[in-house]
């Protein structure tokens, strides 16, 4: 993986020396994403900038690319994997085109080429990607289909740039750390998450998953070439079963090519695990050695985990029961209290944004512990979403709220605001918004019944809006340390397929994700294979809610607190003493209730000063 910038501008000679300066402040910006190289192209009015994490032919593969065809000039910046670089290589062969090395940056550039802007149609992979046409002076930039890798933009009078991160963008000289009215709504109410195609910072905008966006002198012009599409499922239960794990271990086998170290991240639930034994039978197969596992959690947690709906049972006797069935190298990493602190503003600086903080931040730990023994990861996000795993897909009171699920106290996060903030920025009239707009974008299926309509939208809102969030945290923490992670559920081939389940065989054995533990038997051993769903590990400490808690209160003893500006202190320093500050209710998703509340105000806080975020309605 790596990081990509650039700029486009028609007024400017961008290979002027103070130009390329700020391009080259752009590049310097992504150095975490692509730790073993760098490199920049500029021509007249377009600048490309990159930074390389070598994973596939690391001799041969400098960005950015170009090649002087003979219908004229290709560069390329290029973030991300592609899967079936293999078979595009053997179609472009046959076609007449020469490779001069063995990464896939060539083969998506010679397809590009070959087949203009349809090539992403024919992508298997996670990406997002800048081309510049020198002979039609024209960009074109696209993104994976579920929004693995990040790309945003910002747009003005005669220019355009773009990057991976936030950061890049916003050491170009026309674009400034300032929120509106929506930012601050997608910040307080809306936050951690984000809407699809919002930047947060008022100039900024995103390239959603499935779209390309093309810039010229008539300016950027958006474009969908993937979509979630509704269909009859025709296939039985036992047809279904064996699909699913065709595909998974079709996927599985793609994402384990590499010529640095892999491992997986080992949980010890069913979908990591799965991910594992794959890999296990891979490296068996191809006589590799042992699988390299990885496990995270926290100092005295087995003193204070207490069960609750969302977080059932402890993850480290499952881990044990694993590493023991598959004789894995297995690397148990755990944090204390104060780690978990600090890593609230180091997970600032690599989001950009306030986020989901010490999920972020002990991520970034766990990521950067990862690095020392491997370059790239397999992980098992996504599969709760496309397989129905999260407990609101199965409860009423979430199925028939109208909002997003995880989201369910935006009145209270909208009651901590100041009341002139509150009916400047709307904030539950904005939520519903946002939700609205989601659903209205549901392609539902001609004939089906409400129920199976209902759990349609369901599955439709946790791909396209739940799954973005754990992806973005993901990339962001594990690209923070110069650590590739591949995302096996996120495959679209999956993703579209499972989507057309009918509710009924995804619940098979009435259980959550019924059907990919069907898919996976004789592959896990039953206990682990029906083990009820326990989400990522958080801290039990008493003592992090109490630090968290602690700086809060300091903040709001400071005038000069950014969260001045928005909060009422009185309401925090209320829900501070009472007993919803331990409260398991989640404040966001599964895992952030009342301590992460207080760490989210820690990172608004601190995201503010050190950003100098202004804010102008």
């Amino acid at each position: 993986m790596c990081g990509i910038t650039g700029w486009i501008d028609w007024n400017r000679d961008l290979a002027l020396s103070h130009n390329t300066a700020i391009v080259e402040q752009m590049t310097e910006t992504l150095t975490a994403r692509g730790p073993d190289a760098k490199g920049t192209w500029i021509a007249g009015s377009c600048a490309l900038g990159h930074r390389r994490l070598a994973v596939i032919d690391p001799t041969n593969g400098a960005q950015p690319m170009v090649i002087h065809h003979e219908s004229g000039t290709y560069a390329i910046a290029y973030n991300g994997e592609l899967y079936n670089a293999g078979e595009l290589k053997e179609d472009l062969l046959q076609k007449g085109h020469k490779f001069r090395t063995q990464c896939d940056t060539e083969v998506l550039l010679i397809a590009y080429i070959e087949w203009k802007q349809s090539c992403v149609d024919r992508l298997n992979g996670i990406f997002a990607f800048a081309v510049w046409e020198e002979a039609e002076q024209r960009l074109f930039m696209a993104r994976d289909r579920l929004g693995v890798k990040p790309l945003f933009y910002a747009e003005g009078e005669g220019w355009f740039a773009f990057g991976s991160e936030p950061k890049s963008l916003l050491k170009h000289p026309n674009i400034s750390p300032t929120i509106g009215s929506e930012g601050v709504a997608e910040i307080f109410i809306v936050g951690p998450a984000r809407t699809p195609g919002h930047g947060i910072y008022k100039q900024l905008r995103e390239v959603r998953p499935g779209k390309t966006l093309t810039y010229d002198r008539n300016g950027s012009r958006l474009s969908t070439y993937w979509q979630l599409e509704s269909y009859e499922h025709e296939h039985n239960e036992e047809e279904t079963a064996q699909h699913v794990r065709e595909l998974l271990l079709d996927t599985v086998e793609r994402q384990l090519v590499s010529d640095v170290p892999v491992c997986t991240l080992l949980s010890g639930g069913l979908d990591s695990s799965a991910l594992t034994a794959l890999t296990a039978l891979h490296y068996k197969r191809n006589g590799l050695g042992q699988v390299n596992t990885f496990s995270v959690d926290y100092v005295d947690n087995d003193k204070h985990f207490k069960a609750h709906s969302f977080q059932p049972n402890a993850d480290e006797p499952w881990i044990k029961r694993m590493v023991e069935e598959l004789q894995t190298k297995h690397h148990f990493i755990k944090f204390d209290t104060p780690e978990l602190v600090e890593s609230l503003t180091t997970a600032v600086h690599v989001r950009d944004l306030p986020g989901m903080t010490d999920i972020d931040g002990s991520l970034y730990l766990f990521c950067r512990e990862i690095k020392k023994h491997a370059t790239v990861a397999l992980s098992g996000e996504a599969a709760d979403e496309v397989f129905g795993g999260y407990p609101w897909f199965h409860r009423e009171e979430a199925l028939s709220a109208s909002t997003f699920p995880w989201a369910l106290s935006v009145p209270l996060r909208a009651s901590l605001l100041k009341p002139e903030i509150a009916d400047a920025i709307k904030g539950e009239q904005y939520a519903s918004d946002r939700y609205a707009q989601a659903v209205a974008e549901v392609p539902l299926l001609k004939g089906e019944d409400e129920a199976a309509s209902r759990m349609r939208k369901m599955s439709y809102l946790n791909i396209t809006r739940f799954m973005p969030t754990l992806l973005d945290r993901k990339d962001r923490m594990s690209m923070g340390v110069g650590l590739e992670v591949r995302v096996p559920y996120t495959d679209h081939r999956l993703v579209q397929y499972a989507f057309n389940v009918p509710w009924s065989i995804k619940t098979h054995g009435h259980r959550e994700k019924g059907l990919l533990r069907k898919a996976l038997e004789g592959l896990l051993p039953h206990d682990v294979l029906y083990r009820k769903k326990s989400p990522y590990p958080k801290t039990h400490n008493p003592s992090y809610l109490n630090a968290v808690r602690s700086q809060v209160l300091e903040r709001l003893d400071d005038p000069n607190s950014p969260l001045h500006t928005f909060i009422q202190a009185d309401r925090i320093r209320t829900i501070a003493a009472s007993e919803e500050a331990s409260s398991h209710l989640p404040w966001f998703g599964q895992l952030m209730s009342g301590p992460q509340l207080f760490a989210y105000l820690l990172q608004v806080d601190y995201w503010m000063r050190t950003y100098q975020v202004q804010v102008r309605f």
